[in-house]
């Protein structure tokens, strides 16, 4: 269930880093932790976006000049959804960066039909290897156009669907079919004009930093329909609940913009 949060910006001009997403990660940590419900203080069955809104580049990240503000966020357990927004609009002074932003108000996405074959976007960078702090194996470069790149991923989403406990295992072992096709177009035309869509990222776990590779990039994504609608509401790849991994379906209209904002920033 993926639900649009949009908040009132009190300083216009204020600005995030580009990638800002640990910033956000802090905070819904923050939240959670600090919540009177014990039992999600370690839940990590959701997603979100960066922030959107109208924005201006500078070497200091991205700078807000509009009067609202939205976070897209997803989780599939309403209880959960319902507890997370009820204790975030407790909040009434939020800081993200040096925005100041205070939530008003939320509303439910609509819901979009998922075949064996969807074209994807990425929202925020997708991480196929697991890492940890000290562990150089997480930036490693794999090039999305091989089986190891998809296997990677197919990989991380069974065992997150897996951890869930929603799936019997002959649900699981039905799910064989999996395989990532990246727009090729897309890559030739960021490689020649010298662009990337990998990138190395910060992660940070009890705060301690770590980094990862991260990659940006339209794919067409073959798979059960049931995997599919997993991906879309719980993310792709690993440290979803960091803020990496969300994705949005090609040509949706409500996201078209910013997203492509996102291709541009990652």
């Amino acid at each position: 269930m993926r639900t649009r949060i949009i908040f009132s910006l009190k300083n216009r001009g204020a600005y995030v880093p580009f990638h800002h997403q640990y910033l956000l990660a802090q905070f819904i940590k923050g939240v959670l932790i600090f919540g009177p419900e014990k039992d999600y203080q370690q839940f990590t069955q959701f997603i979100f976006s960066g922030l959107k809104g109208q924005t201006k580049i500078s070497r200091k990240g991205l700078h807000f000049y509009s009067s609202k503000v939205t976070l897209v966020f997803s989780c599939a357990d309403k209880p959960f959804l319902d507890y997370f927004l009820a204790q975030l609009f407790e909040q009434k002074d939020i800081m993200i960066g040096s925005l100041h932003l205070t939530p008003e108000s939320f509303e439910q996405e609509e819901a979009v039909q998922i075949a064996e074959a969807a074209k994807f976007l990425c929202i925020s960078p997708i991480v196929p290897i697991q890492a940890g702090f000290n562990d150089e194996q997480g930036k490693k470069f794999i090039n999305p156009e091989t089986d190891e790149f998809s296997d990677l991923l197919y990989d991380a989403t069974i065992s997150r669907m897996e951890s869930t406990g929603k799936y019997t295992a002959e649900q699981i072992a039905a799910f064989y079919k999996f395989q990532i096709v990246p727009d090729s177009d897309y890559l030739q035309r960021i490689q020649a004009t010298h662009k990337k869509f990998a990138r190395i990222y910060p992660v940070y776990d009890n705060d301690v930093k770590f980094e990862v590779r991260g990659y940006t990039f339209p794919f067409t994504l073959y798979a059960d329909p049931e995997v599919q609608r997993f991906v879309y509401e719980n993310g792709l790849g690993y440290f979803c609940h960091k803020g990496f991994g969300m994705l949005d379906i090609a040509h949706n209209d409500s996201i078209k913009k910013d997203t492509e904002r996102e291709l541009v920033y990652a």
